[in-house]
């Protein structure tokens, strides 16, 4: 039936072998704060960039990525080899930001004494719109 014998044949557990390998030695491991450690395959630390992980394994793995983040590690997101986002951990903030400068402008307004007031132009659209 065949006329040239077949001498390049590789058989399915060749190939399981060789994605084990792979996949050993592109296993990256991180501590975790919480117990154990988080155990990342696509996951590839380039300078410069930090922990870099692309897109697709970053929604399966995003547990994983925030305890990394909390821990302090950033993490950068890419697409297409390109980074796309950062994840970093949130900040206290240094400054209380209230509103005391609005205090000094809402007192420099004078107050309404006469006329009709908010409150009666307010009622009496509602109540003219059967509400």
């Amino acid at each position: 039936m065949f006329e040239k014998p077949i001498d390049n044949v590789v058989t399915r557990d060749h190939i399981s072998d060789v994605k084990a390998k792979k996949a050993q030695k592109a296993r990256v491991v991180y501590p975790s704060s919480k117990s154990g450690a988080v155990v990342l395959q696509e996951a590839v630390a380039l300078p410069g960039m930090g922990l870099t992980i692309p897109v697709r394994a970053a929604k399966a793995k995003l547990s994983a990525l925030l305890e990394l983040v909390a821990a302090g590690t950033p993490v950068t997101i890419t697409s297409d080899g390109k980074p796309k986002a950062v994840l970093r951990p949130v900040e206290a903030p240094t400054e209380h930001l209230g509103f005391e400068p609005a205090w000094d402008l809402l007192e420099s307004v004078p107050t309404q004494k006469e006329g009709p007031f908010s409150e009666d132009l307010i009622r009496a659209d509602r109540d003219g719109r059967g509400w």
